[in-house]
């Protein structure tokens, strides 16, 4: 079943886990994966895609993101995600956005 708040990622047959090569990222309660740039969970047997729903920002962000900024950097659609403090930040009309 896929709705909204369940988008189900389906005909995914591969397994994702610590040594699948794909990097991984703790995301509150579970863990995500990226996947051909976008983000896997485990659920119920199958594989939901994990993405940010609305337009979180992370105030007060003064750090700009970017290549050799000393965070990691994860290829998500068609933008690049930054992991910080435990979560992604996405650039966004000049700010930074929780993800």
């Amino acid at each position: 079943m896929t709705t909204a708040a369940h988008p189900q990622h389906t005909g995914h047959d591969h397994e994702h886990g610590p040594a699948c090569d794909h990097q991984s990222i703790e995301h509150g309660d579970h863990v995500d994966y990226v996947h051909d740039g976008h983000l896997h969970r485990a659920h119920d047997g199958h594989w939901d895609e994990c993405e940010p729903t609305g337009h979180v920002e992370h105030p007060g962000h003064d750090h700009q993101h970017g290549e050799d900024c000393g965070h990691e950097a994860v290829p998500h659609g068609d933008h690049v995600d930054y992991l910080h403090d435990g979560h992604r930040h996405a650039a966004h009309d000049g700010h930074w956005d929780d993800h």
